[in-house]
């Protein structure tokens, strides 16, 4: 988030002219034109390499050898025939249920687990593996962090260039913003030119990337469940289906070939086997409580709280999203050390402690007050806080409770709740409760792809969601033979 110009005008302005005088143009390598710029080709490697661990950190690698193996080859032959063949680039499969592929500068691509299972051939993958490559290349996380930066510069007076204050009604702020949201949509659609163009060159039929829009518009619920696309990053996916689609063909009458891969079947047997939504050891969520069989311990989750997990954290939000609740490991068996250095660490202004234990694990618990100034408005606020420390299993976990402090005694009772009910994990039926997996079914007979999915165990109540996965419709017919995608595991 972009930080409040607090300085004064002279001070600013000197800033402006130091800033003006350091890289303040470059040649863009995809348009060839130049453009406001702040940061160098080895600044942004630098910022790649950075970012690198945080996000294997925050996702995880997920280890699939093949999979792994199959991204890196197809990255790398994209990469030399792109704008920035030179790049120390990278390719990463993360351990993520969530349909996402993204980038980060100096070429650092990540692609989830959840859209590689997604995709229904090679092509497809490629399309997408062109568009992330495309932001790289295109310098677009460059070009938005340069463009902020010139907007601080013209807001010297005190104005902010934030999304809280434009919420608050900032006519100008929110002008801004939505401004900042058209570069997000128009580098959006440059990276679409690029994936046609770049998986084009390797030899793919970029109408199968049109056609994956399909799927995400599926996904995010069609056009009547997103938000106006003015209001949004990123196109409408129906629109970029036909973009797209169009684009393939202009690719493709410029540079024909006999044969443009597709690859259906070698990528779907690719999937047999993997992992599949949620993965159980990493925790999971049921019937209101929070279950981690690797490391035995549960803990019950606020009514109608949304959580939110990762590797490294697990997060709680209200309904209002005005309180927050996190769970995550400390350093040290001793409760009271760790307490005593998150006291010191966030300044907490101590009200009360306690050593009780929470259900036979030691533990201390306190509850306080961290005043922080606004870095917004310059005026001071108040967040009320409660954490505790338990020991349990010779791990140290911490589960903390916030909101502002005129706000607090509205979730104090189940920020307690959730805290008091952390306990061992002994339901046998959680703590070997095993992944769902792809299964890829040759399809034994002509019939639909409902008929097929039935007969393959995919339960009635799922028959849409894996509908969407094969990037089918239910009703569409099957020939005998025809490979698609089931489900095995589980429950």
């Amino acid at each position: 988030m972009i930080k409040i110009l607090k300085h004064k005008l002279a001070i600013g302005l000197v800033a402006v002219f130091a800033l003006l005088n350091v890289q303040s143009c470059a040649v863009n390598p995809v348009t060839g034109k130049k453009e406001i710029s702040f940061i160098s080709e080895q600044q942004e490697i630098q910022m790649g390499q950075s970012y690198d661990p945080q996000v294997v950190a925050e996702f995880g690698v997920y280890d699939n050898p093949q999979m792994q193996q199959f991204l890196t080859e197809k990255g790398m032959a994209m990469a030399r025939e792109s704008h920035r063949p030179n790049l120390p680039w990278s390719f990463k499969l993360v351990d993520s249920p969530v349909v996402n592929a993204f980038a980060v500068p100096g070429g650092f691509v990540y692609f989830t687990r959840g859209i590689m299972a997604h995709f229904n051939n090679e092509a497809q993958f490629a399309g997408v593996l062109g568009h992330e490559i495309g932001h790289v290349t295109a310098r677009h996380t460059v070009q938005q962090q340069s463009k902020q930066t010139l907007a601080q510069i013209g807001l010297i007076g005190g104005m902010v260039l934030s999304p809280e204050i434009a919420s608050q009604g900032e006519s100008l702020m929110q002008g801004m913003q939505l401004l900042f949201l058209k570069f997000g949509r128009d580098a959006e659609s440059q990276s679409d030119k690029l994936g046609v163009e770049y998986s084009t060159q390797i030899g793919y039929d970029a109408r199968e990337m049109a056609g994956f829009f399909s799927t995400l518009d599926r996904l995010s619920g069609g056009s009547e469940n997103r938000v106006p696309t003015f209001l949004s990053t990123h196109p409408d996916p129906a629109d970029r289906e036909v973009r797209v689609g169009q684009l393939a063909q202009q690719y493709q009458a410029a540079d024909p070939k006999t044969n443009y891969s597709v690859n259906r079947d070698s990528y779907l047997r690719m999937l047999d086997g993997m992992i599949y939504g949620e993965d159980p050891k990493q925790g999971f969520v049921e019937n209101g409580a929070f279950y981690h069989p690797e490391l035995r311990f549960m803990f019950q989750i606020p009514r109608q709280w949304k959580l939110f997990n990762s590797p490294t954290m697990v997060q709680m939000v209200s309904p209002d999203q005005k309180s927050i609740m996190q769970m995550r490991l400390q350093q040290g068996t001793d409760t009271r050390a760790t307490a005593q250095q998150f006291i010191q660490e966030t300044n907490l202004q101590v009200a009360s402690s306690s050593d009780r234990a929470i259900n036979g694990n030691p533990a201390t618990t306190v509850l306080g007050d961290i005043t922080q100034q606004d870095q917004q408005t310059g005026q001071s606020q108040t967040i009320r806080v409660v954490a505790s420390f338990i020991a349990y299993n010779g791990n140290t976990y911490m589960l903390l409770g916030m909101a502002l402090a005129q706000d607090f005694n509205r979730y104090q009772r189940d920020m307690e709740g959730c805290i008091g009910s952390f306990q061992e994990l002994r339901d046998q039926d959680k703590l070997s409760r095993q992944p769902e997996r792809l299964k890829i079914v040759s399809n034994p007979r002509s019939q639909t792809l409902q008929q097929a999915l039935i007969n393959s165990g995919v339960p009635s109540d799922r028959l849409n969601e894996f509908a969407v996965l094969n990037g089918m419709e239910l009703r569409q017919s099957l020939p005998a033979g025809m490979l698609f995608k089931s489900v095995t595991g589980g429950k």
